[in-house]
């Protein structure tokens, strides 16, 4: 999935050390905000890795076009979405935005195609409907 909005909010980053792979790992969490329909809408997720995190250098108040998985995970008998980014980049930047524009191509005349008639109704006499 996609949105293309403001970043309205940044968490304090939040590290540690993995219990199964015993690697240190680090996530932060991002709420963007996009109008649909003259109202305002929200989105958390959280970017994981710090590779990423520097990568994308999310800053709060700017424009940024977000990629993201949604899945849910069950915790003691509740369930919980998460929403991970796995690309941000700035709108003018985005993939569609940056493929060339698409020449325009002047339309080809089209011979004019009379409009086929129906037979009439005694014509099939297997057609019995009055309408």
């Amino acid at each position: 999935m996609e949105l293309t909005g403001k970043i309205i909010f940044a968490s304090e980053p939040r590290s540690g050390i993995s219990n199964r792979t015993g690697s240190s790992w680090k996530s932060q969490d991002f709420v963007i905000e996009w109008i649909e329909n003259n109202y305002p809408r929200h989105c958390s997720f959280t970017v994981f890795g710090e590779d990423r995190l520097n990568q994308f250098n999310i800053q709060v108040g700017q424009e940024y076009t977000v990629s993201f998985d949604i899945d849910a995970h069950e915790y003691q008998g509740r369930w919980f979405n998460d929403i991970r980014a796995w690309r941000v980049m700035p709108p003018q930047a985005a993939p569609a935005a940056a493929a060339p524009a698409p020449q325009a191509v002047a339309p080809a005349p089209q011979a004019e195609v009379p409009a086929p008639t129906a037979p009439a109704p005694e014509d099939n006499p297997e057609e019995d409907l009055p309408f």
